[in-house]
């Protein structure tokens, strides 16, 4: 079965949340992106054991929750990932929450 294609529903539903945050889907590596005004705040990806969302920018989230991880320890410096193994685990209020946060950084940081 593909990796992806095994997570599709889970991944559509994931989608549809983030587009409500206001951001705009593009592609990139292969794969859904979403922009606020042309800078990268999450993507999404379905594995073969888990389905995710990536924070381009999440090692500067508070993460009150504790759902991030560095999915690339040594490689990746400031993406982190949320990772669900089932639809049950969306809480689509938690996630617009960390996307709207996600968001504040990058519009902080364009101020600076």
């Amino acid at each position: 079965m593909d990796k992806i294609n095994s997570w599709s529903t889970e991944l559509e539903q994931l989608r549809s949340i983030i587009l409500e945050s206001g951001l705009t889907e593009t592609t990139k590596w292969g794969g859904p992106v979403f922009t606020f005004n042309d800078k990268n705040i999450v993507g999404i990806a379905g594995f073969k054991n888990f389905f995710t969302i990536w924070f381009f920018k999440g090692v500067q989230m508070k993460d009150a929750q504790k759902v991030l991880i560095n999915a690339q320890e040594g490689t990746t410096k400031s993406m982190r990932q949320w990772r669900f193994t089932s639809k049950e685990q969306i809480d689509k209020d938690l996630i617009l929450k960390y996307i709207k946060e996600a968001i504040e950084i990058e519009t902080s940081e364009a101020k600076k």
